[in-house]
């Protein structure tokens, strides 16, 4: 939403708005001259307003009430990605990564392109900007269908897991989904080489990989088609999300050469494995968006290569839905750190009376059952978190924050 924003002020809209909270984000918009209100009021909506929402606000939200006109996030991105050639990157997981090494090599590469993106690239300080090129970037979000409305060009398919329960009874829906959004790129679609991806595409996509990188805790090097691709971000899954991104950018036409030594430099998407600082024991504190266990057991793997030490995860469960739905999985994850914290559920859009008996100790239920010896703490809040971390980590320990919600603000306070 902050990214929308941003680019329809570019495009010369008077743009107000309002958040729940305080948060970077607002921070970011107000540097750029957008006022966001905090709290959700009708006074908020000035007369004549378009009021654009997410599918995480309510229709009985006061703004959207008041709101003469209305227009769902998804709708304004599709306004927003037909005024240029749209690439725009899906999958359940990676796609703000993959976005952002897309963004970063084709402006290494000269050809300057728009951006929507689901996290701030550290190399822009922003998740959104509206370039002089031809292109935009668009992340498109399987998680409310929203990706549906867009027409790419390019389309880029990184994964698919089912992930959002209360949009998606079966996987098969979400496949469905998938199928239908990359066939509009035609012979312009590229996927992870995997038989069940590459069955979800039309024929004539074209398919990446990144088999056997060279890991360490400098990040890694891997083959392209023939050229050695060096990244500072760590993991085998960055390798996989850089070798979509260079095949995207290819089509679109940038040189192989400067794209690939663009990513050299690329420090990687807010929230994707940032260090945050580290605590007075001089143990660093690493934030990642992880919300699958797919992502955490690939952030713990990529942590792993930082530090020969203790691996301390704490991880706050995003929506009861998921949790309940993948609580085992999550603690087969989680068992891969060697001491794990598990904190109460971010609910976003969700109300824990709608899920009885589903809260953190589920998962930390499940990572204890996964690994019987393995120290597990389920606690109550950050408060408490801030305490028992504070006492627990020493020096030569890694931590890692993971979550969707706002766990990262408990990252920062270990640095602080």
């Amino acid at each position: 939403m902050s990214g929308l924003a941003l680019i329809a002020d570019a495009l010369g809209a008077t743009v107000t708005g309002s958040d729940r909270a305080r948060s970077s984000y607002v921070e970011r918009l107000r540097e750029h001259g957008i006022e966001p209100a905090l709290g959700h009021a009708s006074a908020n909506v000035p007369s004549g307003a378009e009021v654009v929402y997410s599918t995480a606000v309510a229709p009985d939200n006061p703004e959207r009430l008041a709101a003469e006109r209305q227009l769902h996030r998804a709708d304004l991105l599709a306004e927003i990605a037909a005024l240029r050639r749209c690439l725009a990157v899906t999958g359940t997981h990676g796609k703000t990564t993959t976005c952002a090494m897309v963004v970063h090599a084709l402006r290494g590469a000269g050809l300057d392109p728009s951006y929507v993106v689901g996290g701030e690239l550290r190399s822009t300080a922003s998740n959104a900007g509206w370039g002089s090129g031809e292109w935009i970037v668009i992340e498109a979000d399987e998680s409310d269908r929203s990706l549906l409305k867009l027409t790419p060009e390019i389309a880029v398919l990184t994964n698919a897991e089912l992930d959002h329960h209360s949009t998606y009874a079966s996987r098969l829906e979400l496949e469905q989904t998938f199928s239908t959004f990359m066939a509009r790129a035609g012979d312009r679609a590229v996927v992870w080489d995997r038989p069940a991806l590459r069955a979800l595409c039309p024929p004539g996509a074209l398919v990446y990989d990144a088999p056997d990188p060279v890991l360490g805790p400098t990040g890694s090097r891997f083959d392209w088609r023939g050229i050695e691709v060096a990244l500072m971000v760590p993991g085998a899954h960055n390798a996989v999300n850089a070798a979509g991104a260079l095949t995207a950018c290819a089509l679109a036409g940038a040189q192989p050469g400067p794209a690939v030594a663009a990513l050299a430099d690329f420090a990687g998407a807010r929230r994707r494995l940032e260090l945050l600082g580290q605590t007075a024991a001089g143990v660093p504190v690493y934030d990642d968006y992880a919300h699958h266990p797919t992502e955490v057991a690939a952030a713990i793997a990529a942590a792993r290569t930082l530090a020969s030490g203790r691996l301390v995860a704490v991880f706050q469960p995003h929506l009861y839905s998921r949790t309940r739905a993948l609580a085992r999985a999550f603690g087969s994850a989680l068992a891969a750190a060697d001491a794990v914290v598990v904190l109460p559920i971010y609910p976003a859009r969700e109300r824990a009376e709608d899920f009885p008996g589903v809260d953190g100790r589920t998962v930390a239920a499940a990572v204890a059952d996964a690994s019987p010896r393995r120290p597990v703490a389920w606690l109550p809040g950050f408060d408490a978190a801030r305490v028992f971390l504070d006492a627990k980590l020493r020096t030569g320990d890694l931590c890692l924050v993971m979550g969707a919600g706002d766990v990262d603000s408990l990252g920062r306070s270990l640095v602080g």
